[in-house]
């Protein structure tokens, strides 16, 4: 199958999205990351647009990168002017990037209503740019903007604007399904149409796609399957309106699914892990439910498909997870079976008996009636199996708990939480402020257990996430509390739930610092049993 040349826009057309902003130095990471998963090109923007993508070229221009290309964007010349007068053509021939990337319009309504230029003067201006920044050595990229609703309104034209940057010296021509709004078959069509009129013409043929329409992916699956092997997208989506195609999808169903060439197996290997930090570096949280990358595309919960993967993973799966750099998750709930719960146990190395694995089901099924929900919280369903199996010790034995907030005239709001605790027949007392109760909670219990056990304070929130569960109870609803915690090496998940708001945090925060402070030890047990094994 063809080697398919991958071109990202994350940095130009991605940054159109809403909430999407990055430093100029930030884009320049972000170009590395590209560069190591095997982008062909990257386009950086328009070098003359404003004060911050010049600082990005001038950044770039001292960058090596190992494989990719950087490309400059930009447009035909304008109506009034030659090319060679045009300021932002000059701009694009005097920059270090060795591809230019120019967009023009093949839609008559666009050349009506936007450029207001006739038919002829539109070729000319597509020509005369293409052959200014060729004649500068630069590889040109044409990008036919707005191309298949110009082929539905009147294909010749649009066909004739696509032989002029053809005849003009142009390297790639890229049919844009700017709206969004064209279906799989309409782009199969058109790209069909395409390949068959350039014949001859020695240039390649891309496709870019817009998911207005929910079809970018697959619109540009049936692209390359028409002939086109130059791919258009952003990673993750980005991108105006309703995004782009999604290069973390199209990548590994170009290459798994369809047998093209894209990136070396490694680079792909590090699919998961690239899509992610672009959503980190956005402030985004990843989509859990995105395609090969997220967290649930290889999670089962059903007890047959548990089963089933645990026979043979691809009964339920339908490429290995490792091989984008995945994991497999075994979910639990109400709707799990015996295997699900043995699935689990022995990723912890636990053994459990099927008596036991019963029991454990059962209390699942009870709690999750309460309100208890373990899919997220893997940390306090390990420490469920383990209570059950009689592989745990509890830090500590509460005596009680007072957590107070006060607030004053002057506006002051002060929280302060007492904890008594006993360990090895040992009274601990310890009292601690807080910015709220579960802050000074918190502080107060580390406070309590520092001499004991030191660890505690590499123990870190990283989320917290409180729901209702019954709404029409008003302020006496059920509340669940799920906690995310991290020791620097690992996270884990915790629940609590309680129509006490407080109390469904300290049964979330107890159960995080307990997994977190004997996951070590739970770990190396695992390990010794199963090198023994």
């Amino acid at each position: 199958m063809a080697k398919i040349e991958l071109y990202d826009t994350t940095l130009r057309d991605g940054m159109q999205g809403e909430g999407m902003s990055l430093s100029a130095h930030e884009k320049v990471r972000v170009a590395h990351q590209l560069d190591e998963l095997g982008i062909d090109l990257i386009e950086a923007g328009f070098p003359s647009s404003n004060p911050k993508e010049l600082e990005l070229f001038e950044l770039l221009a001292g960058e090596t990168f190992r494989h990719a290309q950087i490309a400059a964007f930009g447009m035909t010349r304008r109506r009034d002017l030659r090319a060679d007068e045009d300021p932002a053509l000059q701009i694009l021939a005097d920059c270090f990037a060795p591809v230019c990337t120019l967009v023009g319009k093949t839609w008559s309504l666009h050349l009506e209503k936007v450029v207001k230029v006739d038919r002829q003067e539109n070729l000319r201006m597509i020509a005369e740019s293409i052959e200014f920044l060729v004649s500068h050595g630069k590889r040109v990229i044409y990008d036919a903007e707005h191309f298949f609703d110009g082929f539905h309104d009147d294909g010749e034209y649009a066909l004739a604007c696509l032989r002029a940057a053809a005849q003009a010296g142009a390297d790639t021509i890229t049919i844009c399904d700017t709206n969004g709004g064209t279906l799989p078959d309409g782009i199969k069509t058109a790209v069909a149409a395409v390949a068959q009129g350039l014949a001859g013409a020695n240039v390649r043929l891309g496709i870019h796609c817009h998911d207005d329409s929910g079809c970018a992916v697959a619109n540009t699956l049936a692209g390359v399957s028409a002939g086109a092997d130059h791919v258009q997208g952003t990673m993750n989506g980005y991108g105006e309106r309703c995004g782009n195609a999604n290069l973390v999808t199209v990548i590994p169903n170009l290459q798994l699914k369809m047998g093209h060439e894209c990136v070396s197996a490694d680079q792909l290997h590090h699919l998961t892990k690239t899509a992610h930090f672009f959503d980190e570096l956005l402030n985004f949280t990843p989509n859990p439910d995105a395609p090969y990358v997220g967290r649930n595309a290889f999670a089962h919960k059903g007890g047959m498909h548990v089963a089933g993967v645990t026979a043979d993973p691809l009964t339920f799966e339908h490429v290995d997870p490792e091989v984008v750099g995945n994991t497999r998750q075994v979910l639990i709930s109400e709707l799990s079976g015996k295997g699900t719960v043995h699935a689990r146990a022995a990723e912890a190395g636990i053994e459990l008996s099927a008596q036991a694995a019963e029991r454990v089901l059962e209390r699942v099924k009870d709690l999750e009636h309460e309100g208890y929900h373990f899919e997220a919280a893997d940390g306090s369903f390990e420490l469920l199996l383990r209570k059950e199996t009689g592989d745990y010790e509890p830090l500590f034995r509460l005596e009680s708990w007072r957590s107070i907030v006060e607030k004053r005239a002057d506006g002051r709001v002060e929280t302060e939480a007492t904890i008594k605790v006993w360990v090895d027949g040992e009274r601990y007392v310890a009292t601690a402020e807080g910015n709220g109760p579960i802050n000074a909670l918190d502080a107060a219990l580390r406070a309590a257990l520092a001499e004991i056990y030191p660890d505690l304070k590499e123990i870190e929130l990283s989320n917290f996430k409180v729901r209702i569960l019954n709404s029409t109870k008003g302020t006496e609803a059920i509340t669940r509390v799920l906690l995310d915690s991290t020791d620097g090496e690992r996270e884990w998940g915790t629940i609590g739930v309680s129509a006490n708001v407080i109390e469904a945090s300290w049964e979330a925060l107890v159960d995080s610092l307990e997994f977190g402070m004997q996951v070590g030890r739970f770990r190396a047990s695992a390990d010794e049993a199963r090198s023994s094994s």
